[in-house]
C-alpha cells in the first residue's frame, strides 16, 4: 500500500499565523506552491492559506496584505491526512472538501503536503483521473 508519506512533498513551505498575507504571497512565488499550511505559535497546524484566499479575502476585500495576518485567513479546522494513511484514503477528503492539496501530519506535526498530482501519479487507475478532473473543474 502506498502511503501519503511516500507520495507527499516533504519540507513544505509554511507561514506563521502572525506573519502577514504579503509574506505568504511571497512564499507562494515558488513554482507549484499555491497553498501554505499556517503554523500556530504552539507549532500546531492552524489551517491552510491559498493564493485564492489572498486574492479574495485580502485584495478583493480592499485589505492591506502587509497588515493582514495569515492566521486571519486560515479560518476553521484544517482538513489533513495522516502520514501513514493509504493513498486511496486521500481521495475521500479531497472529494468531500473539493480541495487540491492536503497537509500531511504525523501526530500533530506537519511533515508535508500532498496534491492531486501526487495522488494521480501514485494511483494510475483511470477513475482517479476522472475524479481529479472533476475536482479541478471549479
Amino acid at each position: 500500500m502506498t502511503t501519503a508519506r511516500e507520495i507527499m512533498t516533504g519540507g513544505a513551505q509554511r507561514v506563521g499565523e502572525q506573519e502577514t498575507a504579503l509574506e505568504a504571497a511571497r512564499r507562494m512565488t515558488t513554482p507549484e506552491v499555491g497553498a501554505l499550511p499556517v503554523r500556530g505559535t504552539d507549532d500546531r497546524l492552524k489551517g491552510v492559506v491559498t493564493d485564492r484566499d489572498i486574492v479574495v479575502k485580502v485584495l478583493g476585500a480592499g485589505k492591506d496584505p502587509a497588515e493582514t495576518k495569515a492566521g486571519e485567513l486560515a479560518q476553521g479546522e484544517a482538513v489533513t491526512i495522516g502520514a501513514d494513511d493509504g493513498a486511496e484514503e486521500i481521495l475521500a477528503p479531497m472529494t468531500t472538501y473539493r480541495t487540491r492539496r492536503l497537509p500531511v501530519i504525523d501526530g500533530h506535526r506537519l511533515v508535508g503536503m500532498v496534491s492531486q498530482a501526487d495522488v494521480a501519479r501514485a494511483l494510475p487507475d483511470p477513475q482517479v483521473g476522472d475524479l481529479l478532473t472533476a475536482l479541478s473543474s471549479d
